[in-house]
C-alpha cells in the first residue's frame, strides 16, 4: 500500500518554516499507515492485519548484541499449575521494552480458533480454521512487535527442526513436521520512542527457556508493553495473565495478554487502571459505566489487540472446540469494556492437550469455567502503576544539572533537548517523533521532584531522571526509554 512516509510529510512542512499540522502529528492517524482487512494467503499461512500499523522511522540498528531476559520475574508474581503437557516461556528485550510469551505442547494438542477485533494479526491461522481436527499442534506464540512480530512464530517452528525435535517429514501417516502458530500485539507508536522488534532470536530464547507450570504476570513476555484504556485516554499499563483451576481430572487454564483499546473491568464494574482525566468529575471507585455513559473524547488510540488462550485436557472435536473459543472469548466484553472494537485485533485460541479420553463435563459448562478463568486471567495482567511517590530508587548519585544541556536521542527520529537555568530544567521534542507529551515549539519548565527527579506536569506521571553527565532515562523503572546525548556535545 504506497503512502508518503510521515518522515517526508513532516520534514516538507518544517523546510517551509510552517508548523506541522496537528492531524499529521497526532499518532497515529498520520503516523502510521493502517492496513484494514488485508490477508495475504501462502496455501496453509496467512498474515492479517487491521489495526496493525506501519511505524515511521523504523531503526535498521543491529539486535544481535541486545540482551535479553527469560522467564522475567516480576512484582506481579507468577501463575504456578501443575500440568506437564503445557510449557511456557517468556523472553524480553529489555531495551525496547518488547517481548515473546510461547506456549510448547510437547505432545502435541489440537487447536481451534475465534476472531473478534477489527484487524486480527496472525500466522498459520487459516489452516486451523480448515477443521482437520488434528493433534498436530507443537507451539502458540504471543508476541509484541506488530507485522515483524509475526517473524516469532515461525522462529519457534525453525527453532524445533534446528533442535532435532522436528524435521521435514509433512506426509507420513505421522507427520513430524512443526506446526507453529501465533498472534501479535501492537506495542510500538507513543508508548516507545524505538522500534525494537521480537525477532528470531529472542523468540528462539524464549521457547528453548519454557518450562511446566510456570507462567509469569504482569508486564513481562508479550505483554512487556502492553497498555488499556485508551479509548477514554487512560494509557494504564498491562501486561499479560493466567488462571488456572482443576476439577477432578479435569484441567482448564486460561493465559491472555491484554492490550485493549478498552479498560479492564472487576466483577463489580470498577475500571482496575486508568490515568483520570483532571476533568473528570466521577465519584471514586471509577467505574466502567461511567466511562461508557460518558461520550469518549476522540483519545487517537487505533492500535490494539488482546490475544488469548484457553488450555483444557477434555478431548473435544473441532466443532466443539471451536464454540469453547466462541464463548469464552465473547465472556471477555465483561472484563474489557469497550470489547473488540474495529481498533482491535482481538484474537483466542482454544486447544485441548486431549489427555481426558472420556468426558467429564459437557462443552456448554466447561465454557463457563472457562469464561470465568479467562476474566481472573484479565485482572492478573494489571500491573502496580507507576506513581510520583513511587519511583525505583537511584543506582548512581544524581550528576551535577548545570552540566546536563545538550540533545539526548532515543531513536533514529526521537530526540529530546535539555536546557537548565540554576535548578530549573526545561524539555523540548527537537525532532519528527514527538516524545511523549513534551511539545515541539517551545520549551516546558519540569517541576522538581523531592528525590533529584523531574516530572512534566500534567495527566500522566512522565518522569525524567538524569542518570549521569551523557544519559537520561524518561519513566525510570520497568518502562524506562533511555536516551544518550548526541556526539559532539560535551559537558560544560
Amino acid at each position: 500500500m504506497p503512502a508518503v512516509s510521515f518522515k517526508h510529510q513532516t520534514q516538507h512542512f518544517r523546510q517551509s518554516g510552517a508548523a506541522v499540522p496537528n492531524a499529521i502529528l497526532a499518532y497515529p492517524s498520520a503516523r502510521a499507515t493502517v492496513l484494514s482487512s488485508i490477508r495475504i494467503t501462502f496455501k496453509a499461512a496467512v498474515l492479517c492485519l487491521g489495526c496493525v500499523c506501519l511505524v515511521p522511522g523504523a531503526s535498521a540498528a543491529d539486535q544481535r548484541d541486545l540482551q535479553i531476559v527469560t522467564n522475567s520475574k516480576t512484582v506481579s508474581g507468577a501463575l504456578r499449575f501443575d500440568w506437564p503437557a503445557v510449557h511456557v516461556g517468556t523472553a524480553e528485550y529489555p531495551s525496547g521494552p518488547t517481548g515473546v510469551t510461547v506456549f510448547h505442547f510437547p505432545d502435541r494438542a489440537q487447536v481451534a480458533i475465534d476472531y473478534r477485533g477489527g484487524g486480527p494479526g496472525t500466522v498459520n491461522a487459516p489452516y486451523v480454521d480448515l477443521g482437520y481436527g488434528l493433534q498436530e499442534l507443537d507451539s502458540l506464540v504471543f508476541a509484541g512487535g506488530s507485522w515483524y512480530g509475526l517473524e516469532a512464530t515461525t522462529a519457534v517452528a525453525s527453532a524445533m527442526k534446528d533442535d532435532g525435535l522436528r524435521d521435514g517429514d509433512a506426509f507420513s501417516a505421522e507427520a513430524n513436521i512443526a506446526m507453529s502458530i501465533g498472534s501479535i500485539i501492537f506495542d510500538f507508536g507513543p508508548r516507545r520512542l524505538n522500534e525494537i522488534y521480537p525477532d528470531k532470536r529472542l523468540a528462539q530464547a524464549a521457547y528453548r527457556a519454557s518450562e511446566p507450570g510456570v507462567f509469569p504476570l504482569g508486564a513481562t513476555g508479550a505483554g512487556r508493553l502492553a497498555k488499556s484504556g485508551g479509548f477514554f485516554g487512560c494509557d494504564a499499563h498491562s501486561g499479560q495473565g493466567g488462571a488456572f483451576r482443576q476439577i477432578g481430572d479435569l484441567k482448564v487454564a486460561a493465559f491472555t495478554v491484554v492490550n485493549s483499546v478498552g479498560v479492564i473491568t472487576d466483577r463489580s464494574g470498577n475500571v482496575q487502571a486508568c490515568y483520570s482525566d483532571p476533568s473528570w468529575t466521577f465519584d471514586a471507585p471509577l467505574r466502567a459505566t461511567d466511562l461508557m455513559n460518558k461520550k469518549p473524547a476522540a483519545t487517537g488510540a487505533s492500535s490494539n489487540t488482546t490475544i488469548s488462550v484457553v488450555i483444557i485436557n477434555q478431548a473435544m472435536s473441532h466443532a466443539e472446540l471451536d464454540r469453547l473459543a466462541v464463548q469464552v472469548h465473547m465472556s471477555m466484553a465483561r472484563a474489557i469494556q469497550p470489547f473488540a472494537t474495529i481498533y482491535d485485533g482481538d484474537v483466542l485460541y482454544a486447544v485441548t492437550t486431549n489427555e481426558l479420553k472420556k468426558p467429564i463435563m459437557a462443552p456448554p459448562q466447561l465454557g463457563v469455567v472457562a469464561s470465568e478463568l479467562m476474566w481472573d486471567a484479565v485482572l492478573s495482567s494489571v500491573p502496580d502503576q507507576p506513581r510520583l511517590d513511587s519511583l525505583p530508587s537511584r543506582a548512581l548519585p544524581q550528576p551535577d544539572i548545570a552540566h546536563m544541556d545538550g540533545r539526548y536521542r532515543f531513536s533514529d527520529d526521537a530526540e529530546l533537548e535539555i536546557s537548565t537555568n540554576g535548578t530549573r530544567v526545561f524539555a523540548q521534542s527537537t525532532d519528527i517523533r514527538r516524545v511523549y507529551q513534551f511539545p515541539e515549539q517551545e520549551p516546558v519548565e519540569l517541576e522538581a521532584l523531592s528525590d533529584g527527579d523531574y516530572h512534566l506536569p500534567g495527566r500522566y506521571p512522565l518522569v525524567l531522571r538524569f542518570i549521569d553527565e551523557r544519559t537520561i532515562a524518561l519513566n525510570p523503572g520497568r518502562w524506562e526509554q533511555i536516551g544518550h546525548r548526541n556526539k559532539g556535545a560535551n559537558p560544560q
